[in-house]
């Protein structure tokens, strides 16, 4: 496949010429360096690439140039080498649009010209970039392919859990030319799929996500049996937990069930987290924060579930549920919470094949000109439903309550005022689910009338409650009647300490009825839903890992 590509693109002959010679100079024994003096040649330059199967690294695009500016051919290029690392080339007046880029289109960097002298400059954001791009650019979207049917719960779970963990896949029908003739090449037959093909020709029928994660390239088993720092639980709260604690020297573990992100990472886009005026996808967001971590060398461990957890001495150790264990010094819990299952009849049924739990962005296109049904009120809801409306003929959020003013956020309710397509129905409850095979109607309760109607309807997404799933924690740790976990001052009754405490001292904030053992996140009780909030109690947990370190 030859040397993989370096790419600048800048009108501007002598900065052109400068760049080239500043990354030849550092990089060329490894890399091939490609100038180009315009958007257009920079595109023809990639889609040759393309066609000759090259690599692209990086791409560096001027801000400022006639027809298409950097930003605009930087989306363009991202639909050639989506893996490529992005940077943009500004003069310091144009700092402003290179945040945007970084917004919008998610480009890594910006470089401010003139970036003399380049071993402070430009060498270290390419270092990073390159690093970032050596972790994931060799993987192409046809690497893995998967042969399913539409409304096959196990094809759809192996997608979602494909999308969600950011793996580029191709998917194919099993009623299609190219999905029957992979299924006759393995020599199975419908009855076996999901059919997952790897680039290398094997062909796994009816997998589990562990099978499918192993042969996709995500870290299955721990590196180690022992470590400074363990957190249960790949969201919001953990992502930052993982990225404080191995930025502060603490060999550190993330272990996710089934996807890093959690439920933010499902979010079509955050408009209200900070430092992102236009608004981030989780899935952006999620890439983001686990490329970081990885930078500091925190372990993520994939598709591992926790079972159980027990204290070992100083030690607290960690029970999968094929039997493994792994030990560390601290714990931080950071599992977030679960949709609760809706009760009605014929949900269970048809979940998978039209119904589903959270927002499934994989069914987007899917749901085109269909009339689409979101149940809940917060703002998982709000933005499931904003996302789909580009999609589906109609889209209609059923809410149990009497507005939507006390559970979603502000800017959110008057998104959806604006959008024609979105209707709101309150006090509104779904009763029964029906369709052969899959869903094709819903039967929805009104509240104020107690009259029930029967409609048509494609696709049924549900965001409504939030359990934390903590059962496995048994009694380690003290949990209120819901499941959440009870930190620091909850944790005291009439000034006294719980029940079993060891220490000279009150917990702290963050941690359980066990010294050491800590909690970030919706998991908690009493924490603040959002997804900022996590992010910040998952920083402040590992403070407060270091503090207990200290005094044991």
């Amino acid at each position: 496949m030859g040397q993989p590509v370096i790419l600048t693109v800048d009108d501007d002959p002598s900065v052109s010429r400068a760049i080239a010679r500043d990354l030849r100079r550092r990089y060329g024994e490894q890399y091939r360096i490609l100038r180009a003096s315009s958007a257009a040649d920079a595109l023809d330059a990639l889609k040759d690439l393309k066609l000759r199967g090259g690599r692209v690294a990086v791409i560096l695009a001027d801000y400022r140039m006639p027809q298409t500016n950097g930003i605009e051919f930087l989306e363009h290029a991202m639909d050639l080498f989506p893996n490529a690392r992005r940077a943009l080339l500004t003069a310091y007046a144009d700092t402003d649009a290179a945040i945007q880029a970084i917004n919008v289109v998610d480009v890594d960097h910006y470089l401010l010209k003139p970036w003399d002298p380049p071993e402070e400059k430009l060498y270290p954001v390419i270092d990073s970039l390159l690093e970032a791009w050596l972790a994931t650019g060799d993987r192409e979207v046809a690497d893995i392919r998967v042969v399913g049917h539409r409304w096959s719960e196990p094809s759809y779970q192996i997608r979602d859990f494909l999308a969600r963990n950011l793996v580029p896949y191709r998917w194919l029908g099993a009623d299609e030319p190219e999905g029957r003739r992979l299924l006759e090449a393995a020599g199975v037959g419908p009855e076996s799929i999901p059919l997952v093909v790897t680039a290398d020709g094997r062909a796994l029928a009816r997998p589990g996500t562990a099978e499918v994660a192993e042969v996709a390239g995500l870290s299955t088993a721990p590196n180690r049996d022992f470590y400074d720092l363990i957190i249960v639980g790949g969201g919001p709260a953990g992502l930052g937990a993982a990225v404080y604690g191995a930025s502060e020297g603490l060999k550190t573990l993330l272990v996710e069930r089934r996807a890093v992100g959690g439920q933010a990472g499902q979010s079509s886009r955050i408009e209200n987290y900070l430092g992102f005026p236009d608004g981030i996808s989780g899935a952006q967001l999620t890439d983001r924060a686990r490329r970081q971590a990885g930078k500091f060398a925190a372990e993520v461990l994939n598709t591992r579930e926790v079972v159980g957890l027990r204290t070992d001495g100083s030690a607290r150790t960690l029970t999968f549920a094929d039997g493994g264990e792994v030990s560390a010094h601290a714990i931080v819990l950071a599992t977030g919470v679960a949709y609760r299952p809706l009760v009605a009849d014929g949900v269970a049924e048809l979940t998978g094949a039209g119904v589903y739990y959270g927002s499934a962005a994989t069914e987007g296109p899917s749901c085109s000109g269909s009339d689409v049904y979101i149940v809940g009120g917060a703002n998982s809801a709000g933005q499931a439903a904003l996302f789909f409306a580009r999609y589906a003929r109609t889209v209609t959020l059923l809410v149990r309550g009497d507005s939507l003013e006390s559970s979603m956020s502000y800017y959110l309710i008057q998104q959806l005022d604006r959008i024609d397509n979105i209707t709101v129905r309150t006090r509104s409850e779904v009763v029964a689910a029906e369709g052969e095979g899959h869903l094709q109607a819903i039967t929805i309760c009104d509240g104020k009338t107690s009259l029930r109607t029967t409609v048509e309807c494609g696709s049924l997404f549900i965001f409504i409650g939030a359990e934390p799933r903590t059962d496995w924690l048994g009694d380690i740790v003290a949990r209120d009647e819901r499941g959440f976990v009870y930190t620091g001052p909850d944790l005291l009754t009439n000034g006294q300490r719980p029940p079993g405490w060891d220490r000279d001292r009150d917990p702290f904030y963050l941690e359980c009825s066990v010294p050491g053992i800590f909690a970030a996140g919706d998991v908690r009780a009493n924490s603040v839903k959002r997804v900022a909030s996590a992010v910040g109690e998952g920083a402040m947990a590992v403070t407060l890992v270091h503090r207990y370190l200290e005094a044991r």
